[in-house]
C-alpha cells in the first residue's frame, strides 16, 4: 500500500495541447506568472503537461494545478491592478476629505476669532 500523499496531483484534463496557460506558482526556472504553451498532455491517473514557456524554459510533468489558462491569469491580474487603484484613489479621497475638513475648521476658528 502506497503512502499517501502530501500534494493533490491533476487526474482531470483541465488543458489542452497549444493552449496558452501561465504559470500559477513559481516552477523551476519560471517565476509565477510566465506565460507559456501546452506542447504534450500525457498521464492516465496522474495527468500531466509538457509546457514551454516564454522565457524559454521546457518543463515537463507540469501538474494542471501549477498552471492556468491564460486568459483567466491576466483577468485575475487586471482584477487585482483594479482593486489596488481604486484603494489609492479611496485613500487620496480620504486625505482630500481630511484636508478639506482641517482647512474648513481654521477658516471658522480664524472668522470666530476675528470678529471678537
Amino acid at each position: 500500500m502506497a503512502a499517501p500523499s502530501s500534494t493533490k496531483i491533476s487526474t482531470t484534463r483541465d488543458f489542452r495541447r497549444r493552449q496558452k496557460v501561465a504559470a500559477a506558482t513559481d516552477l523551476p526556472g519560471v517565476p509565477a506568472g510566465t506565460t507559456g504553451k501546452v506542447w504534450f498532455v500525457s498521464g492516465v491517473t496522474w495527468i500531466r503537461y509538457h509546457v514551454v514557456f516564454d522565457n524559454g524554459v521546457e518543463l515537463a510533468n507540469v501538474d494542471g494545478s501549477q498552471i492556468v489558462d491564460r486568459k483567466v491569469y491576466l483577468a485575475a491580474v487586471a482584477a487585482e491592478t483594479e482593486a489596488a487603484q481604486e484603494a489609492e484613489r479611496a485613500a487620496a479621497r480620504e486625505v482630500a476629505r481630511a484636508r478639506a475638513r482641517a482647512e474648513a475648521l481654521a477658516r471658522i476658528e480664524s472668522g470666530s476669532s476675528a470678529g471678537h
